[in-house]
């Protein structure tokens, strides 16, 4: 099943179902007005949905309508919290390089993790404005699950019974700020703007093989003006699953529904399928080259982040951003 939120003025938009192909939406106002609405009742919601889902791929509904991404908010335009980790320790340990500073002595047995900002997403189109270029801006292009109320202490084998929808996401950094914001030891503040999301949130089943019940394995495209960044499998090299990001979100406090959990920035470690952000393609060029050569994001890029199916479709619409810069 797929789903998005339409754009409508409201700050939380309107919940749509979209056809598998990406091509119509329409609007259930009588199962749920928005996707948070959706996310907090699914025990209920969730078959009524899928069923509309199922009419809707078999022209069998009436009301459905022409999708236009560019009238999509973020599936969440805003969210109860928002969680982030790190687990490709091949970028954590590239991220951590570039800025001077030590890998934590527990970064092997305890997932890293921090709570963003989320009351505010920028819609998957959206023009994506920074107070300053020198700030380095920087994309990092990764894959986020969203679950439903879920308790605190929850145990590895219950905690992916939580997992309820899948989106694509690009956790925007100012990697200038990471410099002077992480060494005073309270985590990230300034350096991580808003995030955004792809068009379209989906549930497991539309991932077929490509969940294995504890990862999930795709390609990973991004690109910057056109120009392949990368396109990193998501299963590979992942040290810690979503079944463990889960478990070490929850063990002091239960996490509500909507929550929504991101993996970290997708590398590889044999670098042959490029990278999911510019510090580590700058990192590597410096390795090789002696100096970088690929530019932070500047006024007028424009970043793409997009990932197929088996057939070369887009699984959840791609997100397409420009930026601006003063």
């Amino acid at each position: 099943m797929k789903l998005a939120s339409l754009r409508t003025g409201d700050r939380d938009g309107a919940l749509v179902v979209v056809s598998k192909d990406l091509e119509r939406a329409i609007l259930v106002p009588q199962i749920a007005t928005t996707m948070q609405k959706a996310i907090e009742s699914w025990a209920t919601s969730e078959s009524q949905l899928s069923q509309v889902y199922e009419q809707l791929n078999a022209n069998q509904i009436d009301g459905a309508f022409k999708l236009d991404i560019a009238k999509l908010e973020s599936p969440f335009p805003r969210s109860y919290q928002f969680l982030d980790g790190s687990v490709y320790l091949h970028h954590m340990e590239k991220a951590r390089k570039a800025r001077g500073a030590e890998m934590p002595p527990n970064y092997k047995t305890e997932p890293l993790m921090y709570q963003g900002l989320s009351d505010r997403f920028c819609g998957p189109t959206e023009v994506m404005v920074f107070p300053d270029a020198t700030l380095e801006p920087d994309y990092e292009a990764e894959v986020a699950i969203v679950v439903d109320d879920v308790p605190m202490g929850v145990s590895k084998s219950e905690a992916g019974k939580h997992i309820k929808l899948v989106m694509l996401l690009n956790d925007y950094t100012l990697r200038a700020l990471t410099k002077t914001e992480l060494p005073k030891g309270f985590g990230f503040m300034q350096a991580k703007p808003t995030s955004s999301f792809s068009p379209v949130a989906v549930t497991l089943d539309e991932l077929a093989e490509m969940w294995d019940g504890e990862k999930i394995h795709l390609d990973l495209i991004s690109e910057i003006n056109g120009k392949r960044m990368g396109q990193p499998n998501t299963g590979k090299d992942m040290f810690f699953t979503y079944l463990d990001l889960i478990g070490h979100a929850c063990r002091t406090r239960s996490l509500s529904a909507g929550t929504i959990i991101g993996a970290g920035s997708v590398t590889n470690q044999d670098e042959q399928s490029g990278f999911g952000c510019v510090a580590e393609a700058r990192i590597h060029e410096q390795m090789v080259h002696g100096s970088s050569s690929t530019p932070f994001l500047r006024n007028g890029d424009e970043v793409y982040i997009d990932a197929l199916d088996s057939q070369g479709n887009s699984i959840f619409g791609a997100i397409r951003q420009k930026i601006k810069t003063p």
